[in-house]
């Protein structure tokens, strides 16, 4: 009898310790977390259209998650950070997904870059409920159903298109709207964004032009804009191309044409090209340009981190990097030590703060998985950005 009840008692302990151990370490099942580790994703392009883009973000990345390594890294663990070369390439992309969930069993992805890769990825993140945060893409379609592990940053290239229509149709009285795009999905809300803030303005959309990632030659298709007397032409094109389209417009003598470009555009590259090619040139974005700030205090700080890690300038995208990685320790930190899905969305849901390097408020809710929605216009001018409007 008394083997009897002490069996009974050493079963009755046993269930009690693995119910303590699972409430004091529910994070043992999750995907991607061990003890000592975090493993966070990302399918970016690093050699195609788009590399000026993933590049530098990755860089940024990498200086953030370096850092807080060092400082031994959050709630005892590390941040490994694996990011997959898409090339702007679907095959690529999918082939980066494939190996992320399965073979490195990502935690979350972070700054997967091309809204139609993003959308084909999530074919395969949501059914495990893999956390993707701010992704390389301003699509609408990043905040698509089921949304409950989707969170964006800033605001759609559709808001982009329609508040910088708006504001160029005051601004020089332009009638007639254009668009030059790649015929994807990116390049699709681009168009209807350009559209809706032609119809707020109450001017006319009149013609449109589709391009492949190759593209280099763009003088038929600026002739095509001529003949329809565009005053305002829409860019959702690679970063090379948008440089050749507005500086091809130059040599063709069309100065009346307003280049309107959105986040995509909105790079260092763009505004740096020599010899005044891009002077003129608008891009409407959700964030400030970081050297036109660079004597301000976040600005100056990250600037000379980078340079002492890199030993080269940064540029805006590398500073998106560093800004979407102080995002997501934040996010696991107040998640607390039991890292599940679950704590981590509640957590991306509790983050409201000012992003002083970014140069935007940011604030999530379990309604709401957009950052923020501030769009700011901004123009070339000898080789940098100036800022000339928000909305």
């Amino acid at each position: 009898m008394k083997r009897i009840i002490g069996g009974f008692k050493r079963i009755i302990g046993g269930f009690a310790a693995s119910a303590l151990a699972f409430a004091s370490g529910a994070w043992a099942d999750t995907q991607g977390v061990s003890d000592t580790e975090i493993v966070i994703g990302a399918v970016n392009d690093l050699s195609g259209i788009f590399a000026a883009v993933g590049v530098p973000a990755t860089k940024g990345a990498n200086l953030y998650f370096d850092k807080v390594n060092a400082e031994g890294g959050v709630h005892g663990r590390t941040i490994r950070y694996v990011v997959e070369d898409n090339g702007y390439q679907m095959p690529r992309a999918m082939q980066g997904y494939n190996k992320l969930l399965n073979r490195d069993k990502v935690f979350a992805m972070l700054q997967s870059l091309g809204t139609p890769m993003n959308v084909a990825g999530f074919k395969l993140l949501d059914p495990k409920g893999i956390p993707n945060v701010a992704p390389l893409s301003a699509a609408r379609q990043m905040l698509q159903e089921p949304m409950d592990n989707k969170f964006t940053s800033f605001s759609t290239y559709y808001d982009q298109a329609r508040v910088g229509v708006k504001y160029l149709a005051e601004k020089d009285g332009g009638t007639k709207v254009c668009s030059m795009y790649l015929p994807t999905d990116f390049g699709k809300e681009i168009l209807e964004g350009t559209i809706a803030g032609a119809e707020e303005a109450g001017i006319e959309f009149v013609a449109e032009t589709t391009h492949k990632p190759d593209e280099t030659d763009f003088v038929g298709s600026l002739s095509k804009l001529k003949e329809e007397g565009c005053d305002i032409v829409t860019i959702a094109l690679g970063v090379r191309q948008a440089i050749t389209v507005v500086g091809t417009a130059k040599k063709m003598g069309l100065d009346d044409m307003d280049f309107l470009g959105t986040s995509a555009s909105f790079l260092t590259v763009v505004a740096a090209v020599p010899g005044g090619v891009t002077d003129g040139f608008y891009a409407a974005a959700s964030w400030q340009d970081l050297w036109a700030r660079a004597d301000e205090p976040a600005p100056k700080a990250f600037i000379e981190e980078y340079k002492a890690a890199y030993g080269e300038d940064p540029v805006g995208f590398s500073m998106l990097g560093y800004s979407a990685a102080d995002m997501m320790v934040r996010a696991l930190e107040a998640a607390g030590p039991d890292l599940t899905q679950e704590s981590f969305i509640a957590a991306m849901e509790s983050l409201d703060y000012t992003d002083d390097l970014v140069g935007n408020h940011l604030d999530y809710s379990a309604e709401d998985h957009q950052g923020a929605n501030t769009v700011y216009i901004a123009v070339v001018e000898d080789g940098g950005w100036k800022k000339i409007h928000e909305e």
